[in-house]
């Protein structure tokens, strides 16, 4: 069985939904289907922003995003913007708020109220979605794309691609399979590595400290070369660490080869002089206390005493035992506590994919392929991908009224 649309829209996430309902609400005669693999739509957002929907960012620069042509997004990004965003959502129910980070999430703050209120607009605009239905294929005859499915073909003149790639995984429906299929249909291709996910270390210190937290200034450095820094809070886990500046960080991981060494600052009001003088006070003051107590106070117990054990001295030892190379030693580790990373966590532990669909194949306008007329894509399956904070649905968002605004004009709206 052949259906025909003006539009078929595949995948049933951020982008595709958004796409959708603004064709809708710009001329509701332009038949539309949401083509999703999963048993319904929306399955990777609910997730999003610890399932508060951080949906996007008062500070919306081009420098919080990446790819191999960062440039592709700026027309975007600055045309459909965080407050172009809040209009269109306000159309369908969804109120914004912003933290003091700048950080905009739902003011209900409930990811499952973002999706509701994407589901119920999809219905009363009449988008007809169709759940539990991959492609397969796709072929372009005359002006007219055949998408083939597990539930017969398609028919359509705008096909617009915005499945997303590998993060979340299977569970959430992300295989990449369209990426498997263009790739197929001799489009150029990124490299693709998870980002903001949880990075693997050596684990002989992490696991002593597993589920504690530290502020601490970040930094990761590639083959001796300091790569990018961020600061916030840092949790330790018994595969190595986690919290918003290691997911920041993350992108580059598995993006370049080399020994790669994430350096925590404990004490980053501080400089390394100063931290000494700390020391070697506290060695004089706290001369009848064991090691294991020497940081007690300074910092948190048990990461003082990994510390302590970092340095190779023993916790049983006397604070009187140290000497001055001890305390530089000390003091070294606290401004810079290093663990070697062995890896991340993977795709299914990422919250977006890193790589894609060469943009330089596509407009920055339109987002419309310049090798066959009619067909966009759209998200996260382009190489565009953000920081952490709002930038990824942005991009979702921004990239969506793109080709939905183009694909009107084409039907002469």
């Amino acid at each position: 069985m052949t259906q025909k649309y003006d539009v078929v829209i595949v995948g049933g996430g951020a982008a595709g939904m958004c796409a959708a309902i603004n064709i809708k609400m710009r001329d509701r005669s332009i038949s539309v289907a949401v083509l999703e693999q999963l048993s319904r739509v929306g399955k990777k957002l609910i997730t999003t922003g610890n399932g508060r929907c951080n949906i996007t960012n008062l500070r919306i620069d081009l420098d919080r995003y990446h790819g191999e042509d960062v440039g592709f997004a700026e027309y975007a990004l600055q045309t459909y913007d965080n407050h172009f965003a809040a209009d269109f959502f306000s159309e369908i129910g969804v109120v914004f708020t912003y933290d003091e980070t700048g950080r905009g999430y739902p003011y209900s703050l409930q990811a499952s109220s973002v999706v509701d209120s994407l589901r119920f607009a999809l219905d009363e605009y009449g988008v007809d979605t169709f759940v539990d239905i991959a492609v397969l294929s796709y072929s372009k005859k005359e002006n007219f794309f055949n998408v083939k499915t597990t539930n017969g073909d398609f028919l359509c003149e705008s096909l617009v691609v915005a499945t997303g790639l590998y993060s979340g995984g299977n569970k959430l429906g992300s295989n990449g399979s369209m990426l498997k299929i263009l790739k197929n249909a001799g489009y150029k291709t990124i490299k693709t590595t998870p980002a903001i996910v949880q990075l693997k270390t050596e684990t002989d210190v992490v696991k002593s400290l597993k589920g504690m937290k530290v502020n601490a200034d970040v930094n990761l450095s590639i083959n001796g070369t300091a790569v990018r820094g961020d600061f916030g809070e840092v949790l330790f886990c018994d595969y190595g660490l986690s919290g918003p500046p290691i997911m920041q960080l993350s992108r580059e991981v598995e993006r370049q080869s080399g020994e790669k060494i994430i350096s925590l600052d404990l004490m980053w009001e501080y400089s390394f002089a100063q931290v000494c003088d700390i020391l070697s006070f506290r060695a004089t003051a706290l001369r009848a206390r064991n090691l294991d107590e020497f940081l007690t106070g300074m910092l948190n117990k048990r990461v003082g005493q990994a510390v302590i054990k970092m340095c190779g001295l023993k916790l049983s030892d006397s604070v009187a035992s140290l000497k001055n190379a001890d305390i530089k030693q000390i003091a070294s580790v606290i401004k810079g506590m290093k663990f070697k990373l062995t890896g991340t966590t993977g795709f299914e532990n990422s919250q977006v994919t890193a790589g894609g669909l060469d943009t330089a194949q596509f407009s920055p306008k339109t987002m419309e392929s310049k090798r066959e007329r009619g067909l966009y894509c759209i998200g996260e399956i382009l190489d565009i991908d953000g920081d952490c904070g709002g930038f990824n649905l942005q991009w979702a968002w921004s990239s969506a009224f793109c080709a939905s605004n183009a694909i009107c004009e084409d039907f002469g709206v």
